[in-house]
């Protein structure tokens, strides 16, 4: 899978996002989704590195506290170890980067991004 073909649909209506309308998926499989469990933190950024430099920022739009976005790829080739990024909006409206983390991008089926933590399954 390659992360730089990654789209994000934004979880606008979350009763489309629960039950059985949506079944868990994983990074295999084409799609995971990414959480923003804070109270008050809104996500601006989502970069991604397979060893040869940052992605652009795959956010169409921002995931504000307690939402989501579902990622998808669109290409079926490419690294499953990547380095992720997280860009998180600063008090004075610029983007703040959290430190880089490794995941098998593969085997996720979601991202956890909490106040000081970044966690996948």
């Amino acid at each position: 899978m390659r992360l730089h073909h990654l789209a994000f649909v934004a979880a606008v209506a979350a009763p489309l996002l629960t039950g059985s309308a949506l079944a868990q998926g994983t990074g295999s499989e084409g799609y995971f989704e990414v959480h923003n469990n804070t109270e008050a933190h809104t996500v601006v950024g989502f970069y991604t590195n397979d060893g040869s430099g940052w992605s652009q920022n795959w956010l169409g739009d921002i995931i504000d506290p307690d939402g989501s976005a579902r990622a998808e790829f669109t290409s079926d080739t490419g690294n499953c170890d990547q380095t992720l990024r997280v860009g998180w909006l600063g008090e004075d409206g610029t983007e703040v980067l959290d430190e880089p983390i490794s995941i098998d991008i593969c085997a996720a089926s979601d991202i956890y991004l909490d106040d000081n933590e970044i966690y996948f399954d």
